[in-house]
Protein backbone atom coordinates (compact mmCIF):
# COMPACT_ATOMS: atom_id res chain seq x y z
CA UNK A 1 0.00 0.00 0.00
CA UNK A 2 1.09 3.46 -1.24
CA UNK A 3 2.06 5.94 1.90
CA UNK A 4 3.63 9.20 1.99
CA UNK A 5 6.91 7.65 2.76
CA UNK A 6 6.54 4.97 0.67
CA UNK A 7 4.59 5.98 -2.98
CA UNK A 8 2.97 3.08 -5.21
CA UNK A 9 5.42 1.96 -7.62
CA UNK A 10 3.35 4.07 -10.54
CA UNK A 11 3.63 6.99 -8.48
CA UNK A 12 7.42 7.00 -8.97
CA UNK A 13 7.37 6.78 -12.28
CA UNK A 14 6.23 10.12 -14.44
CA UNK A 15 4.97 8.95 -17.75
CA UNK A 16 3.42 10.31 -21.23
CA UNK A 17 4.97 13.66 -22.07
CA UNK A 18 8.72 14.11 -20.92
CA UNK A 19 11.27 16.32 -22.28
CA UNK A 20 14.79 16.22 -21.49
CA UNK A 21 15.78 19.56 -20.40
CA UNK A 22 18.35 20.86 -18.61
CA UNK A 23 16.41 23.90 -16.38
CA UNK A 24 18.41 25.43 -13.38
CA UNK A 25 15.99 25.42 -10.48
CA UNK A 26 16.63 26.15 -6.32
CA UNK A 27 14.78 24.04 -4.11
CA UNK A 28 14.59 23.39 0.01
CA UNK A 29 13.87 20.94 2.24
CA UNK A 30 10.46 21.03 4.04
CA UNK A 31 11.43 19.59 8.01
CA UNK A 32 8.88 19.94 10.76
CA UNK A 33 11.26 22.36 12.16
CA UNK A 34 10.72 24.42 9.03
CA UNK A 35 12.61 24.58 5.42
CA UNK A 36 16.03 23.91 5.16
CA UNK A 37 18.66 26.75 3.44
CA UNK A 38 17.73 26.83 -0.12
CA UNK A 39 19.76 24.75 -2.86
CA UNK A 40 20.55 25.02 -6.57
CA UNK A 41 19.88 22.00 -8.99
CA UNK A 42 18.96 21.09 -12.07
CA UNK A 43 16.25 19.43 -14.34
CA UNK A 44 17.54 16.54 -16.44
CA UNK A 45 13.44 15.99 -17.65
CA UNK A 46 10.60 18.06 -16.53
CA UNK A 47 7.37 16.60 -16.74
CA UNK A 48 3.36 17.96 -16.49
CA UNK A 49 3.48 16.56 -12.92
CA UNK A 50 7.30 16.69 -11.47
CA UNK A 51 11.14 16.18 -13.09
CA UNK A 52 13.91 14.31 -12.62
CA UNK A 53 16.81 16.43 -10.99
CA UNK A 54 20.57 16.27 -10.49
CA UNK A 55 21.16 18.01 -7.10
CA UNK A 56 24.35 17.40 -4.70
CA UNK A 57 22.18 17.09 -1.57
CA UNK A 58 21.31 13.51 -0.62
CA UNK A 59 16.98 13.22 -0.44
CA UNK A 60 15.00 10.32 0.71
CA UNK A 61 11.83 9.41 -0.99
CA UNK A 62 8.93 10.64 0.89
CA UNK A 63 10.98 13.59 1.29
CA UNK A 64 8.35 17.12 1.04
CA UNK A 65 11.02 19.88 -1.35
CA UNK A 66 10.11 22.89 -1.98
CA UNK A 67 11.21 23.75 -6.07
CA UNK A 68 11.48 27.31 -7.45
CA UNK A 69 12.06 28.61 -10.89
CA UNK A 70 11.69 32.24 -11.10
CA UNK A 71 8.35 33.65 -9.40
CA UNK A 72 6.62 30.22 -9.63
CA UNK A 73 7.19 28.19 -6.89
CA UNK A 74 5.32 24.08 -5.96
CA UNK A 75 5.69 21.78 -3.19
CA UNK A 76 6.75 18.57 -4.05
CA UNK A 77 7.49 14.96 -3.31
CA UNK A 78 10.32 12.73 -3.77
CA UNK A 79 9.58 9.99 -5.25
CA UNK A 80 12.51 7.69 -7.03
CA UNK A 81 16.02 8.62 -6.09
CA UNK A 82 18.99 7.07 -8.52
CA UNK A 83 21.00 4.31 -7.17
CA UNK A 84 24.24 5.26 -5.68
CA UNK A 85 26.51 2.80 -7.14
CA UNK A 86 24.93 3.40 -10.44
CA UNK A 87 24.94 6.07 -13.58
CA UNK A 88 22.24 7.12 -11.83
CA UNK A 89 23.51 8.65 -8.66
CA UNK A 90 22.79 12.25 -7.93
CA UNK A 91 19.64 12.02 -9.53
CA UNK A 92 15.49 12.28 -7.66
CA UNK A 93 12.23 12.26 -8.85
CA UNK A 94 10.05 14.59 -7.56
CA UNK A 95 6.07 14.73 -8.18
CA UNK A 96 4.11 17.91 -7.55
CA UNK A 97 1.49 17.51 -4.70
CA UNK A 98 -2.34 18.45 -4.26
CA UNK A 99 -2.61 19.26 -7.87
CA UNK A 100 0.11 22.09 -7.77
CA UNK A 101 1.31 23.95 -11.16
CA UNK A 102 4.86 22.64 -11.94
CA UNK A 103 7.07 25.39 -12.25
CA UNK A 104 8.32 24.50 -15.66
CA UNK A 105 5.11 24.45 -17.60
CA UNK A 106 5.61 26.82 -19.71
CA UNK A 107 8.91 25.51 -21.29
CA UNK A 108 7.27 21.91 -21.52
CA UNK A 109 3.77 23.55 -23.42
CA UNK A 110 6.64 24.79 -25.79
CA UNK A 111 8.86 21.77 -26.28
CA UNK A 112 7.74 18.38 -28.24
CA UNK A 113 9.44 15.32 -26.79
CA UNK A 114 12.57 14.33 -29.40
CA UNK A 115 14.02 10.59 -30.18
CA UNK A 116 17.53 10.08 -31.06
CA UNK A 117 18.19 6.91 -32.93
CA UNK A 118 19.77 3.37 -31.01
CA UNK A 119 23.03 3.30 -32.75
CA UNK A 120 25.01 0.05 -32.96
CA UNK A 121 28.33 0.33 -31.31
CA UNK A 122 31.22 0.60 -33.80
CA UNK A 123 29.02 1.91 -36.68
CA UNK A 124 29.32 5.60 -36.41
CA UNK A 125 26.46 7.17 -38.18
CA UNK A 126 24.12 4.39 -38.50
CA UNK A 127 21.31 2.70 -36.55
CA UNK A 128 19.97 -0.12 -36.11
CA UNK A 129 17.33 -0.25 -39.17
CA UNK A 130 20.49 0.74 -41.50
CA UNK A 131 22.89 -2.10 -40.28
CA UNK A 132 23.19 -4.52 -42.92
CA UNK A 133 23.41 -7.74 -40.74
CA UNK A 134 21.08 -9.13 -38.18
CA UNK A 135 24.50 -10.82 -36.40
CA UNK A 136 25.77 -7.54 -34.41
CA UNK A 137 22.11 -7.50 -32.94
CA UNK A 138 22.24 -10.88 -31.92
CA UNK A 139 25.54 -10.72 -30.38
CA UNK A 140 23.48 -8.47 -27.65
CA UNK A 141 22.83 -10.48 -24.09
CA UNK A 142 19.08 -11.12 -23.84
CA UNK A 143 17.72 -10.85 -20.66
CA UNK A 144 14.74 -12.81 -19.07
CA UNK A 145 12.69 -9.73 -17.32
CA UNK A 146 9.54 -8.78 -15.90
CA UNK A 147 8.04 -5.68 -16.18
CA UNK A 148 5.13 -3.37 -18.02
CA UNK A 149 4.53 -2.38 -21.52
CA UNK A 150 2.28 0.15 -23.01
CA UNK A 151 2.19 -0.70 -26.58
CA UNK A 152 0.56 2.44 -28.57
CA UNK A 153 -0.02 2.31 -32.34
CA UNK A 154 -1.93 5.12 -33.81
CA UNK A 155 -4.99 5.83 -30.95
CA UNK A 156 -5.03 2.32 -29.47
CA UNK A 157 -3.01 2.02 -26.81
CA UNK A 158 -2.47 -1.39 -24.82
CA UNK A 159 -0.63 -2.92 -21.58
CA UNK A 160 1.24 -5.70 -21.94
CA UNK A 161 3.94 -7.40 -20.16
CA UNK A 162 7.77 -7.23 -20.61
CA UNK A 163 9.66 -10.91 -21.03
CA UNK A 164 12.65 -10.61 -22.51
CA UNK A 165 14.78 -7.27 -23.34
CA UNK A 166 17.79 -6.50 -24.92
CA UNK A 167 19.67 -3.02 -25.80
CA UNK A 168 18.12 -2.95 -29.30
CA UNK A 169 14.70 -5.01 -28.73
CA UNK A 170 12.34 -6.73 -26.20
CA UNK A 171 9.79 -9.44 -26.17
CA UNK A 172 6.54 -8.62 -25.54
CA UNK A 173 3.24 -9.98 -24.30
CA UNK A 174 0.37 -8.14 -24.91
CA UNK A 175 -3.55 -8.65 -25.96
CA UNK A 176 -3.16 -6.36 -28.79
CA UNK A 177 -1.14 -7.77 -31.15
CA UNK A 178 0.45 -6.32 -33.55
CA UNK A 179 1.34 -7.36 -37.65
CA UNK A 180 5.15 -8.17 -38.17
CA UNK A 181 6.23 -4.23 -39.87
CA UNK A 182 4.06 -2.14 -37.76
CA UNK A 183 5.73 0.70 -36.32
CA UNK A 184 4.49 2.04 -32.60
CA UNK A 185 5.38 3.52 -29.79
CA UNK A 186 6.11 1.56 -26.52
CA UNK A 187 6.97 2.65 -23.04
CA UNK A 188 8.73 0.16 -20.56
CA UNK A 189 8.48 0.34 -16.69
CA UNK A 190 10.95 -2.06 -15.24
CA UNK A 191 12.37 -2.12 -11.91
CA UNK A 192 12.20 1.71 -10.69
CA UNK A 193 12.42 3.71 -14.12
CA UNK A 194 10.58 4.72 -16.75
CA UNK A 195 11.46 4.97 -20.68
CA UNK A 196 10.40 5.37 -23.77
CA UNK A 197 10.71 3.84 -27.48
CA UNK A 198 9.96 4.13 -31.11
CA UNK A 199 10.02 0.48 -32.14
CA UNK A 200 9.06 -2.17 -34.87
CA UNK A 201 7.14 -5.68 -34.60
CA UNK A 202 9.50 -7.96 -35.95
CA UNK A 203 7.98 -11.56 -35.47
CA UNK A 204 5.04 -12.89 -34.17
CA UNK A 205 4.65 -15.93 -31.86
CA UNK A 206 1.09 -17.01 -30.37
CA UNK A 207 3.32 -18.41 -27.49
CA UNK A 208 6.54 -16.06 -27.50
CA UNK A 209 4.49 -12.84 -27.95
CA UNK A 210 6.10 -9.87 -30.65
CA UNK A 211 9.75 -9.64 -31.02
CA UNK A 212 10.32 -6.40 -31.55
CA UNK A 213 12.89 -4.01 -32.66
CA UNK A 214 14.31 -0.73 -30.84
CA UNK A 215 14.50 2.38 -33.62
CA UNK A 216 14.56 5.31 -31.27
CA UNK A 217 15.06 5.99 -28.04
CA UNK A 218 13.42 9.21 -26.14
CA UNK A 219 16.10 12.11 -25.77
CA UNK A 220 17.45 11.75 -22.16
CA UNK A 221 16.13 7.65 -21.45
CA UNK A 222 19.33 6.16 -22.28
CA UNK A 223 21.13 5.90 -19.37
CA UNK A 224 17.84 4.59 -18.22
CA UNK A 225 18.17 1.82 -20.50
CA UNK A 226 21.78 0.99 -19.72
CA UNK A 227 20.65 1.04 -15.90
CA UNK A 228 18.33 -2.11 -16.53
CA UNK A 229 20.59 -3.81 -18.82
CA UNK A 230 23.18 -3.57 -16.22
CA UNK A 231 21.17 -4.87 -13.42
CA UNK A 232 20.03 -7.82 -15.12
CA UNK A 233 23.38 -8.42 -16.21
CA UNK A 234 24.51 -8.77 -12.22
CA UNK A 235 21.97 -10.30 -11.79
CA UNK A 236 23.10 -13.17 -14.07
CA UNK A 237 26.69 -12.89 -13.29
CA UNK A 238 25.33 -13.31 -9.28
CA UNK A 239 23.67 -16.43 -10.16
CA UNK A 240 26.04 -17.89 -11.75
CA UNK A 241 28.24 -17.73 -9.53
CA UNK A 242 26.42 -20.35 -7.13
CA UNK A 243 27.81 -23.50 -7.63
CA UNK A 244 25.32 -27.05 -8.27
CA UNK A 245 26.90 -30.11 -7.05
CA UNK A 246 25.94 -33.11 -9.88
CA UNK A 247 27.87 -35.92 -8.16
CA UNK A 248 25.66 -38.08 -5.84
CA UNK A 249 26.09 -37.96 -2.19
CA UNK A 250 28.89 -40.70 -1.00
CA UNK A 251 27.24 -42.24 2.34
CA UNK A 252 29.75 -42.23 4.90
CA UNK A 253 30.87 -45.75 6.38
Amino acid sequence: MASKNHPSPEDALLVGKLIHLALPVRWSLLEQGGRSAMEMACTYDIHPRGARLMGGRDVNVGDLVLVERGRNKAMCQVVWKGDPNSQLRGQFTVQCVENARAPWSDELRQMEERYQPVIVEGTAGRTSRSLRGEENRRRRPRFLVEGKADVIAGRQRTEGEVLQLSEFGARIASGNVLSPGTDFRLQLNIFDVSMALKAQVRYLDEREGMGVQFQEIRLGDRPMLDYVLQRLKRRVDEFAKVEVVREPLVAAG
